[in-house]
């Protein structure tokens, strides 16, 4: 009976350890996936990770979070790492990129287009701490206090970087336009 107690405590847990997470790590591991099935195979490891961690339902919950995104992270890494040995050309990517808003004309859409894929290009070309702080602040809407755990560095620290980035990409998005 005890045994039972536990794994319902157990899988409580888990449910709800999914529930308040999951969302913003997918969109994550979406954007930094090939394809949607990469994003939802990481997705699972990244909470079987945390749920084999010993006691990882007494951690507080924003180490948690930070726990989660930083898997999240090193397993997109790794998926890369291994996607790297075999190139591939995902069927999604080209399917993302026909995506037509019915609702615009052509001319509106093909500037949509452009202007989003020089923004692209332009964030691309940034160092890899600035484009995750743009992609935790703007994307996952996360405060600086959040972001600063995520990544181990000071609260002070990550607003400076924040800043600089953003000063950083409207100078170069606006030589460039």
């Amino acid at each position: 009976m005890q045994q039972h107690l536990s794994s319902a405590r157990g899988d409580a847990f888990a449910a709800e350890l999914y529930q308040r997470y999951a969302q913003e790590i997918f969109a994550y591991l979406r954007m930094h996936t090939p394809t949607r099935e990469d994003a939802e195979d990481l997705l699972i490891d990244v909470f079987l990770a945390a749920l084999e961690q010993k006691n990882f339902q007494n951690v507080p919950i924003e180490r948690q979070r930070a726990y989660l995104w930083r898997v999240a992270q090193n397993k997109t890494v790794d998926l890369h790492r291994r996607l790297k040995r075999r190139q591939i050309s995902p069927i999604e990517q080209v399917a993302d990129a026909l995506y037509f808003d019915e609702e615009q004309g052509p001319e509106q859409h093909a500037m949509r287009t452009e202007r989003h894929a020089l923004l692209r290009t332009h964030v691309q070309r940034l160092p890899e701490l600035q484009r995750k702080l743009l992609y935790l602040r703007f994307v996952n809407g996360l405060r600086s206090a959040e972001i600063a755990r995520i990544l181990d560095k000071r609260e002070g620290t990550v607003r400076m970087l924040l800043s600089r980035t953003l000063n950083t990409l409207r100078s170069i998005y606006e030589k460039h336009r």
